[in-house]
């Protein structure tokens, strides 16, 4: 008997390990008890999974004193309370499209062989017999575009740095995933890291870099372990060496990094400051040289697209929203965790289909989509499809599609103040809106919650705001008036009411 016990950091959190442990302990001969990465339903878990002729049955919540009679359920064929019935089949799954998450929950992340007879390396076998022009066209037409928070079509990205003349250039993996509600990187890297590999290495051969590097946030301890060992069996199994190699960096946990030049300067071992632009990183980016930065699920998109080819990949989707998009569902909300969508699924669906509307039961008031810096949807506005035009005429961004479910407890004037105050926090300091606007924003919006001139000083805000959107030199001083802004119009009663 095979028994799958998830081992990334979600389901570590709730005790997988001890579940893991207790397996091994009751099993006795003829039980092998796997470790996997997560199937993203955080609300089953620990999620455990058995081999049976029909596919993969799930036990959900399982604790370690249940394990014995679970085992001894197993055996008889007794029914269990905790059982699932196929995890395939689950509402949650069903509705799901998975090409980037194909393997993860279901592979040893640690086994190079398992992720090859799942089907890895397909990708790589196939851009291997193509040219890099012709790599890059595919990643064109697959209509992929930065699943990192900006957006920018990684085809184009990929052509400017294949184009530029230099002896050395580099690819860049962003995994510094700070966003609030957000863990899909964390969840590849956890998961199915020789994916990751994969799509670097044929960013690599596109380009014509030979070295990469993966800037992983020092607060995910497991991904990097797991990153680090799968490194070193790529390099054993010749996927990573001679032509292309990957070396794994840890951040210091500055939020700022996660912007592109402020990451590369990191790199290089500086400040993480941000850098003026331009020049942009794909002409001068690390040490000086031409480089292609993607972040996680950009590059672990590449791979499918490469090995069914770009039109296969740019017929999921929507308008100018290609593929599929790893939603990370989480706040108030029933059924929190990972959907792989294509493109076009409604806010409404998400938080209420999907989602199973507010773990406490009460209306849903706001939703935040696209991290600390997103914009909050009023009820009004959940009709909103998952793409990146429709959110920013609606006032908003997909940021890293982070969607977080507030009820009709939230205050958006706190939430507002909360987002002036993150702003100031994490500011590298370099330019002035940035650094001086966010703390006058949240010493304004306390001069409203104590009742001092509040139509005044929220005159001032919305002049500050206009400020730091035009003049901050990257997205955390650009993007802080957008949750301000949001809160203030369309939950405008909430700083206008006196601090009790």
């Amino acid at each position: 008997m095979k028994v799958f016990v998830p081992g990334d950091a979600a389901a570590q959190s709730v005790g997988a390990d001890e579940v893991a442990a207790a397996f091994v302990a009751a099993g006795g001969a003829g039980l092998e008890v796997v470790r996997t990465g997560a199937r993203g339903l955080c609300w089953l878990e620990p999620l455990v999974e058995v081999d049976s002729a029909h596919g993969r049955l799930g036990f959900g919540n399982v604790q370690p004193a249940e394990v014995p009679a679970l085992l001894e359920a197993l055996r008889s064929g007794s029914p269990h309370p905790k059982a699932l019935g196929l995890v395939a089949s689950l509402p949650a799954m069903a509705r799901q499209r998975r090409l980037t998450f194909a393997r993860v929950g279901v592979v040893d992340p640690g086994s190079f062989d398992d992720f090859v007879a799942n089907g890895g390396l397909r990708g790589w076998t196939r851009a291997s017999s193509l040219t890099p022009s012709e790599i890059v066209g595919h990643v064109i037409a697959s209509g992929l575009r930065g699943r990192g928070g900006a957006g920018f079509p990684a085809g184009l990205k990929w052509k400017t740095v294949a184009e530029a003349k230099s002896a050395r250039k580099y690819v860049v993996c962003n995994a510094d995933e700070g966003d609030s509600g957000t863990f899909a990187d964390r969840m590849v890297l956890e998961g199915d890291p020789f994916l990751l590999l994969e799509g670097m290495r044929i960013a690599g051969r596109a380009v014509g870099a030979s070295h990469g590097f993966v800037y992983c946030r020092s607060e995910y301890p497991r991904a990097v372990e797991v990153l680090r060992a799968a490194v070193v069996t790529a390099r054993s199994r010749g996927v990573l060496g001679a032509g292309f190699d990957v070396e794994v960096r840890v951040g210091a946990g500055a939020y700022v990094c996660g912007e592109e030049t402020a990451l590369l300067e990191s790199l290089e071992g500086k400040r993480g400051q941000v850098r003026a632009k331009p020049p942009l990183p794909a002409h001068e980016g690390l040490f000086g040289r031409p480089t292609l930065v993607n972040n996680v699920l950009t590059l672990a998109a590449v791979p499918w697209v490469l090995e069914h080819g770009g039109d296969a990949y740019a017929a999921l989707g929507v308008g100018r929203s290609r593929g599929t998009m790893p939603v990370q569902l989480g706040g108030n909300v029933k059924f929190g965790g990972l959907y792989e969508l294509p493109f076009g699924v409604t806010l409404r669906e998400l938080v209420f289909d999907l989602g199973g509307g507010t773990a406490s039961g009460r209306p849903v008031r706001a939703v935040q989509v696209g991290g600390p810096l997103g914009a909050y949807f009023p009820d009004a506005l959940l009709d909103t499809p998952l793409d990146y035009e429709a959110l920013a005429k609606a006032g908003g961004i997909l940021g890293h599609a982070g969607v977080v479910v507030f009820d009709d407890t939230v205050d958006l004037a706190r939430q507002a103040r909360f987002a002036f105050d993150f702003c100031a926090l994490e500011s590298c300091g370099k330019c002035t809106p940035c650094r001086i606007g966010s703390t006058r924003g949240a010493e304004l919006l306390d001069q409203v919650a104590r009742g001092v001139e509040p139509e005044k000083n929220l005159a001032l805000v919305n002049a500050l705001c206009a400020v730091l959107t035009d003049a901050s030199l990257c997205a955390l001083g650009g993007l802080t008036p957008l949750p301000v802004m949001s809160a203030l119009e369309h939950f405008h009663e909430d700083f206008t009411r006196r601090a009790r």
